[in-house]
């Protein structure tokens, strides 16, 4: 056994280092590669390291990273959409393999408590394969968004059933239930309330990447020793944290990036690894009982997944290709059957039979689920992949500032809208401005950034009559979409009763479904009304038009009084779609186009008369 740290750390870097790249060559997901390599060399194989504290802690902190990444990364839109859808697969992820499990634990012998908590082993999962999920880009998709919101579910109802047992077998005291559920309160207040209260206010007064990395793993690791101490599982604080958190830290973020990559190249490798040190291969022939019940143990889950993943298919209409990436994202198991295990081997309720059998599970239904979570991930990706590509447009964005370089902002900006590489300049003022979108045909935005986008909870979104006549308003649309769907923003249209029809039916797309509210502004002038709604974390967006376009209206001129004047100490954001060059000058007397009304037409008229005698006076 090895116990010179420094030799230790160079051997797990190297592991860490070479492992995915034998993978890749001998095309078997890297994930199996290192439980392999855990197995190889821990303590049951070469014991070249014996399970340390230190790589123990750090692997229980990959653990976390996987709960937390899965429930940042949910797309939070989609999930609305399909919240019971995600309950409801949640219910036959746990129910069918509960049951099952059961049926089979009475089967070899086992009497009612034994295969009751083995059939909550059963139900409950893991998502050891999330990151297979996040490498291939398909994390949006409705099916893994349902897949990762059951899972919440199945964990719940699972560490449920063994608070209970565990309650039977330790707890006599009525007053202990108590004390149990009011932790339970107090706990799920902070993870879901206080935390991202605090965390948003952090990020308000700071935008530094490496800090934000540090308040998020910080407030991490606090909330699974909160649920730890509630008597929970650290696993599912970390992953309430993690939902809690969606819209603070947005997936294209740095923040996101920095958890990515130290995530998925230091602390789950390590947990892999520990997971491998804990199987001991010679069980397997020399107790041929172990072998029969890991093998049972293996085939009932199999089975109990995807029946629930067949049910989930029928019942949503989902693609098989959908199906299969819920059974392979639903069917791993790790930290969950690792907590049930040694809490039923330490009460007695498991003999030792049942915990080794366990370990050479959890490697079973780790290497199938990466298998076979590859294929579909790879499968849906190309697909996925087809309809972007026949959706694509050559789409150019010009990005500018009024008065100051903000070339982080806009960055950031059009990082989380998913912009094509935009062309970014900075004004010394609105003449400026206008003069260079009227010079280009390409769709533009002003950005007036007063907070950081990670801490703004609504959009409020001001369109036009017409609006929807205009030739590339559904980019328009979709960079209010797509940014709503990063930070997690509620989005509130501001428009007339024609066009919210247009927006309602934009919002219904599948695929690229938009929960959002809507209030009646019949004309332009009643754009102030906004201002008397407007909260301190909202991002205004005014949807403007150039001139000689179906949308515009002589109003537009007096955006940047209006902008100085209510909503200087807010974020916002005017947007101007693509023009049509070479496209006929609408009529403006053949009612296609509208202007503003008479009233403030005859206002602008006058008020242009005088400015004009005064300057030659």
């Amino acid at each position: 056994m090895i116990t010179n740290p420094l030799i230790i750390i160079a051997l797990l870097l190297a592991i860490v280092l070479v492992v995915p790249m034998v993978c890749r060559k001998i095309r078997i997901p890297s994930i199996v590669g290192f439980i392999i390599v855990g197995c190889i060399v821990g303590p049951n194989g070469l014991h070249l390291f014996q399970g340390s504290d230190a790589i123990q802690a750090l692997g229980k902190i990959g653990i976390l990273y996987i709960m937390l990444q899965a429930g940042i990364e949910v797309d939070i839109n989609d999930f609305r959409q399909h919240r019971n859808y995600s309950f409801l697969f949640g219910f036959y992820s746990f129910i069918v393999p509960f049951v099952l499990g059961v049926l089979s634990g009475l089967a070899l012998g086992f009497n009612g408590v034994t295969s009751t908590l083995l059939g909550a082993m059963y139900g409950s999962h893991t998502l050891m394969t999330y990151p297979i999920v996040s490498r291939y880009g398909v994390q949006k998709n409705s099916a893994v968004n349902i897949a990762v919101g059951g899972t919440m579910l199945t964990i719940s109802l699972a560490l449920f059933v063994l608070a209970i047992i565990k309650s039977n077998f330790i707890y006599t005291d009525a007053m202990t239930t108590g004390t149990l559920i009011a932790r339970v309160v107090i706990t799920v207040v902070l993870i879901t309330i206080v935390f991202p209260w605090l965390v948003q206010r952090f990020f308000k007064h700071t935008q530094d990447p490496n800090t934000g990395f540090l308040v998020v793993l910080t407030v991490m690791v606090v909330s699974a020793l909160l649920a730890d101490w509630s008597g929970l599982e650290g696993i599912l604080g970390a992953f309430i944290c993690g939902a809690s958190m969606n819209k603070l830290v947005p997936n294209l973020s740095p923040v996101m990036m920095r958890i990515n990559f130290v995530g998925n190249n230091i602390f789950v490798p390590l947990f892999l690894l520990g997971v491998g040190f804990l199987i001991d291969a010679s069980l397997i022939w020399n107790s041929w009982t172990t072998l029969i019940i890991a093998v049972v143990m293996v085939a009932t889950k199999l089975i109990g997944k995807w029946i629930a993943a067949w049910i989930a298919q029928k019942n949503f209409g989902m693609q098989p290709v959908e199906r299969q990436l819920m059974f392979g994202l639903t069917h791993a198991t790790a930290a969950g059957t690792l907590a049930i295990v040694t809490i039923g081997y330490e009460t007695g309720i498991f003999n030792t039979e049942i915990l080794n059998a366990s370990v050479v599970m959890i490697l079973a239904l780790c290497s199938s689920s990466s298998f076979i979570t590859e294929y579909a991930a790879k499968r849906l990706a190309l697909q996925e992949e087809a309809r972007l590509e026949a959706e694509k447009t050559n789409n150019q964005w010009l990005m500018l500032t009024v008065g100051e370089n903000r070339h982080y902002e806009l960055k950031e900006l059009s990082e989380l809208s998913e912009l094509n590489e935009p062309e970014l300049s900075s004004e010394s003022d609105w003449s400026d401005a206008h003069t260079l979108i009227n010079s280009q045909s390409k769709a533009a935005i002003i950005y007036h950034p007063a907070q950081p986008l990670n801490t703004i909870n609504r959009l409020l979104v001001a369109v036009p009559r017409y609006a929807e006549k205009e030739h590339d308003f559904i980019s328009c649309f979709g960079l209010v979409r797509r940014l709503s769907s990063q930070i997690g923003a509620r989005v509130i249209f501001y428009t007339n009763e024609e066009t919210q029809h247009a927006l309602q039916a934009f919002c219904r797309r599948k695929g690229k479904f938009l929960r959002a509210s809507y209030r009646e502004m019949e004309a332009w002038e009643d754009v102030l009304m906004i201002a008397k709604q407007m909260k301190q974390d909202d991002l205004i967006v005014l949807i403007n038009a150039r001139p000689s376009t179906p949308s515009y209206n002589p109003l537009f001129e007096q955006v940047p009084d209006v902008l100085g004047k209510f909503f200087t100490d807010h974020s916002y954001m005017v947007v101007y779609p693509e023009q049509q060059t070479g496209a006929a000058i609408p009529d403006i007397l053949t009612g296609d186009n509208t202007q503003a009304s008479r009233t403030w037409s005859i206002i602008s008229t006058i008020k242009k008369k005088i400015v004009e005698k005064i300057q030659k006076g």
